[in-house]
């Protein structure tokens, strides 16, 4: 089961959970669009000949949703009913914290599941990596390069507002990867007189041009974050429009000419890098062992180079946040 936002590499788990059951001779179930699969019974025989060939796809053979057994009418009780309707022996979820943090709970009311770490923003403490996060950024890094030939051609200011809500992993590689002008994350806020200085002290050394990433998720100081009024089923606010506020603050101030791009769905689709296609076909097996080793209620992930595993639990309890020593980087290299 593939639950929350899609992300490159979720094929490529499903491909691998497939080919290590048939090893141990089981069936696989794919249980369709996350949890509203099992709230509704939505689900799919899966055999090695109809996953053999996912492993470079983007997107998710088994559709995905932000679906919360927790907000519907006995959604928990009816989950575990239809996982017995199914005569399921085991559940593998696949998805970032607001999907394991279900998982975790339907573990403590006896159902059997193990779980696997997915989400671009890269923000689960417990694993090193999730896959996704890499093929993001290298999609992230394709189209800031893009904007940054065209805003020097025109001696624009451009402004690429890239995913990340409390997180700025995915802004903070691709702007280090792209070599962004100046990176603005979510682990500190920002001040926009500051920037409007950055801005101009560049424009009064000859440099009229200027590229700045910015995740959704940036907050200006003794100001809230942009969002878009609206709420999903885990009462996250649908973030957006720092990157326009921004713009329109600067124009403002300066009266230069400002052009601003989010990146979003864009660069979460597509088909995942090598290191993903890599990760994902790891955290798949060790998913499958798990269960064939009877180790419930447990997440694998990534330490170093080797796959281990970590409670559901303990992989939902902290979110990661760039560390200090990669937000250093993103000063360092401001210019």
């Amino acid at each position: 089961m593939n639950g929350g936002g899609d992300c490159a590499g979720l094929n490529a788990v499903t491909r691998a959970v497939v080919k290590r059951a048939e090893e141990y001779e089981w069936e696989v179930i794919g249980i369709r669009h996350g949890w509203e699969g099992l709230l509704n019974i939505d689900t799919v025989a899966l055999t090695y000949k109809d996953v053999r060939d996912l492993i470079n796809t983007g997107g998710t053979v088994l559709k995905t949703s932000r679906t919360n057994p927790s907000k519907r009418p006995n959604g928990s009780e009816t989950v575990l009913e239809n996982v017995k309707r199914l005569e399921l022996d085991a559940v593998i979820a696949v998805g970032g914290d607001d999907t394991l943090s279900v998982a975790a709970m339907l573990y403590k009311k006896g159902l059997k599941i193990v779980g696997v770490p997915k989400t671009m923003d890269n923000d689960l403490s417990s694993t090193d990596f999730t896959f996704g996060f890499l093929s993001a950024v290298e999609e992230a890094t394709h189209e800031v390069d893009n904007l940054k030939t065209t805003a020097e051609s025109h001696d624009r200011i451009v402004i690429a507002e890239l995913f990340g809500r409390h997180a700025g992993w995915v802004a903070a590689y691709a702007g280090i990867a792209s070599g962004a002008n100046l990176i603005i994350l979510p682990e500190e806020p920002f001040d926009l007189d500051e920037v409007v200085s950055f801005v101009k002290k560049r424009y009064e050394m000859g440099e009229k041009s200027t590229t700045i990433v910015i995740s959704e998720g940036a907050t200006l100081k003794n100001l809230k974050t942009v969002d878009q009024g609206k709420v999903d089923e885990f009462g996250h606010v649908r973030l957006g429009g720092i990157g326009q506020y921004v713009a329109d603050e600067l124009e403002k101030r300066t009266k230069y000419d400002i052009r601003t791009a989010v990146l979003a769905h864009q660069i979460r689709g597509g088909q995942p890098t090598a290191f993903d296609r890599v990760l994902s076909t790891r955290f798949g097996l060790a998913a499958v062992d798990l269960i064939k080793e009877g180790k419930f209620g447990m997440m694998v992930s990534l330490r170093g180079t080797a796959i281990t595993s970590v409670s559901l639990e303990e992989s939902t309890a902290k979110r990661r946040t760039v560390d200090p020593q990669l937000l250093a980087v993103t000063k360092q290299v401001s210019y």
